[in-house]
């Protein structure tokens, strides 16, 4: 653990903030650019994968292993949200024939 938290040190925290920003930037523009929907949820992993990154490096710079806690929390969140989103994408594949979020309109009543 000790290895762990050295190297962590040794990278200035500018640079975990720089990289996160640009992943979460990225997955924001694939939510808003796309119109497939496992692009979207992908790009929704990838947002919530930057904030996890994020809240380890800041919870080892500041030595609370808090941050760290919630990231497992996060994980776990995520991880019910993609068989719930993958079981969504599967009921719309199914009844449209497509996985394009601009079909999903013939599902109106």
């Amino acid at each position: 653990m000790d290895n762990l938290t050295s190297t962590m040190q040794a990278v200035p925290l500018n640079h975990y903030i720089w990289l996160c920003a640009i992943i979460f930037t990225i997955g924001v523009v694939g939510v808003l650019t796309r119109r497939n929907a496992i692009v979207i949820f992908m790009s929704v992993e990838l947002m919530l994968n930057s904030v996890n990154l994020l809240l380890t490096a800041f919870s080892v710079h500041h030595n609370d292993p808090s941050g760290q806690v919630f990231v497992f929390f996060i994980m776990a969140l995520a991880a019910a949200e993609v068989a719930v989103g993958l079981a969504i994408i599967v009921m719309v594949y199914r009844n449209t024939q497509s996985i394009d979020i601009n079909v999903l309109n013939r599902l109106k009543w």
